[in-house]
């Protein structure tokens, strides 16, 4: 059986060490692009803070390893009918994490989150508008967490407070919140919101919060980490699945027992004092408990 065998070249080369970091840069930003939502050019300057200068001559140009960390990134795409990739629709634990899915509507959540909104009466709601998608969508959350009669005879108290420069935004809250005073007969028109809508009485007897704050501030918190405003629907998704993997690890605390979050000491100690005035309200010291509430309001 005859064989072709090469003889040895002559022309060889002695082993290159400063090839070495160069390879490795590479392998490193590889890997930390498929993991990270980092921005491209923050994984290379992370890669190139301890790289050896010695060995700068073996790198790629910049835009070669730019353009390596970005095929790392191949982004997952709307199926043919528009609708998510069967990978966006679970959680990183397996469970179905669309509820609801049209052109125009996405509900992200999922059974296990269900069951814990029907075990409470208080739920919280807010929308946001800089993390959405596009014109089409919008991101609605929902988070778990009386005495109206008087509430003219207060604002009267409180208007003859102000100086006469006051006027116009007086005017305006009466109009909005309060309902300004009919121009024949007697009595006032209906307000535009309702004060059973903004009244606060009854939350703070019931030890409910006052406001929607929690539900504001992971807004924003969540804006932080999509870090850009209006992205697509597939880069909302992602982000959303990611939230809900940290969600079932906090829910999981609290059905244990533990407290997830400790609430600074001030805003304990004000809550106290606020629920202590509201408790012992009475209505014919009106213009003392208004004093005594506002005392308490920092703006």
């Amino acid at each position: 059986m005859d064989a072709f065998q090469s003889p040895p070249t002559a022309h060889c080369h002695a082993p290159n060490p400063d090839l070495v970091p160069a390879l490795q840069l590479k392998s490193d930003i590889k890997a930390r692009a498929t993991v990270t939502d980092e921005p491209t050019s923050s994984i290379l300057h992370t890669a190139l803070r301890a790289y050896p200068l010695s060995a700068a001559g073996q790198l790629p140009k910049t835009d070669a390893l730019m353009l390596t960390i970005r095929r790392q990134r191949v982004a997952p795409s709307l199926d043919p009918d528009g609708r998510l990739p069967e990978k966006l629709r679970k959680t990183d634990r397996g469970e179905d994490l669309i509820l609801f899915e049209s052109v125009k509507l996405i509900i992200f959540t999922t059974k296990s989150n269900l069951s814990i909104l029907k075990q409470y009466k208080h739920w919280f709601a807010d929308g946001t508008f800089k993390v959405i998608a596009n014109e089409t969508f919008s991101l609605l959350s929902l988070i778990v967490s009386r005495l109206v009669g008087d509430v003219i005879k207060a604002f009267d108290i409180v208007a003859e407070l102000f100086d006469d420069d006051a006027d116009d935004p007086l005017d305006y809250f009466e109009k909005t919140w309060i309902g300004e005073r009919k121009r024949r007969g007697i009595g006032r028109k209906d307000p535009q919101f309702a004060h059973q809508l903004w009244n606060v009485y009854d939350r703070i007897i019931a030890g409910v919060p006052r406001s929607n704050n929690a539900v504001e501030g992971w807004h924003n918190a969540f804006a932080s980490r999509v870090s850009i405003n209006h992205p697509t629907i597939i880069k909302l998704t992602e982000k959303t699945r990611r939230e809900q993997s940290k969600f079932e690890i906090d829910i999981a605390k609290i059905l244990q027992g533990h407290e997830v979050k400790t609430r600074k000491l001030m805003y304990k100690k004000l809550d106290e004092r606020i629920e202590s005035l509201v408790s012992a309200y009475d209505s014919y010291q009106l213009g003392q408990y208004l004093s005594n509430v506002a005392a308490n309001i920092y703006l």
